[in-house]
């Protein structure tokens, strides 16, 4: 990482307070139709960006099988919490889980790269369920719903891979350098995406 790189990373948290969308991803923000609202949907709230790139960053900085597994465990239990949002179904506390996931994973990049891949994969698939209940409730119930949910599934994958790219490049300056600076900002990030929450 360059030094204005590791600068600018730790301040992230705070500029995080300043925006007004922060949570902008989450139902009753607007209609939702076909593909090109489903892609764009992941990536219209700060919350979710965070969450999904902190997913590439932490199969990444595991490395080996991770780098799918990780990634994979997160679309598929993403889809099965869109299904219960698309269904009506009610999911007690996601806003906080979504805001919980960020802190989770910016954790898991610090302390949990230790862990088998499986341990990390149920991790994020257990929050990957509050994500999807989000972008769930706002799925269209007509055929472009489909369209709608391949476009939000397509989104999160986008973003995984800027994560994995993120992790892959600071990466360079070293594990042991890298893992703590980065999971540390995710974190404090998921800490002030709650406090905007309360």
């Amino acid at each position: 990482m360059t030094r204005l790189a590791s600068a600018l990373v730790p301040m992230l948290p705070a500029l995080l307070l300043l925006l007004p969308q922060a949570a902008l991803a989450h139902p009753g923000h607007g209609g939702a139709t076909g593909l090109a609202h489903g892609f764009l949907h992941p990536v219209s709230g700060t919350d979710h960006v965070l969450a999904m790139a902190a997913v590439g960053l932490l199969a990444a900085l595991r490395g080996g099988r991770a780098l799918w597994a990780l990634p994979a465990a997160f679309l598929g239990l993403m889809a099965v919490g869109a299904a219960l949002g698309a269904a009506g179904l009610s999911l007690p506390f996601a806003e906080t889980g979504i805001g919980l996931s960020i802190v989770a994973f910016g954790l898991a990049a610090i302390f949990g790269l230790g862990l088998p891949v499986a341990a990390l994969a149920a991790l994020v698939g257990a929050f990957a369920l509050f994500h999807g209940y989000a972008h769930g409730a706002e799925m269209p119930e007509t055929a472009s719903g489909l369209r709608y949910g391949l476009g939000f599934l397509a989104g999160t994958a986008v973003l995984h891979a800027a994560g994995i790219g993120l992790g892959l490049l600071g990466l360079r300056a070293g594990r042991a350098r890298t893992a703590p600076l980065l999971g540390g900002v995710v974190a404090a990030s998921g800490l002030a995406i709650l406090a905007l929450q309360g």
